[in-house]
């Protein structure tokens, strides 16, 4: 079984920021990518952030300015530092796993999420 558990949402201002984390437990599972997707109510699941293990990173248009994913291999902890937010960054973020084990793929495993909130 693949477990993640994140936290660092919150309610903040136009122009603060936030820093979520996520740290994944496995058993035999070997971790491969971690990131980050968002969702609004009635929209869809978005990527927002991922990285790999061996550094590879994408951070989407929309937020590549402004948002920087990091990853402690050996806390088995990614990051997300999200600076000068906006109220269209006000979602539900779900951090994500995916990997491999006996050399099939696996995943992704999603976190419980967490909210961020982006108002005046």
């Amino acid at each position: 079984q693949v477990q993640l558990v994140e936290s660092g949402g919150g309610e903040v201002q136009p122009g603060e920021s936030l820093t979520l984390s996520c740290k994944v437990t496995a058993s035999i599972f070997r971790v491969y990518v971690m990131g980050w997707y968002r969702q609004v109510p009635g929209k869809q699941r978005e990527l927002v952030a991922s990285i790999t293990s061996d550094g590879n990173i994408n951070v989407v248009d929309a937020v590549r300015d402004r948002f920087t994913i990091s990853r402690d291999n050996a806390k088995a902890t990614a990051y997300l530092q999200m600076e000068n937010l906006k109220p269209e960054d006000t979602a539900m973020y779900y951090c994500y796993t995916g990997g491999s084990y006996s050399s099939y793929n696996r995943g992704p495993y999603w976190g419980q999420g967490t909210q961020v909130t982006v108002s005046s």
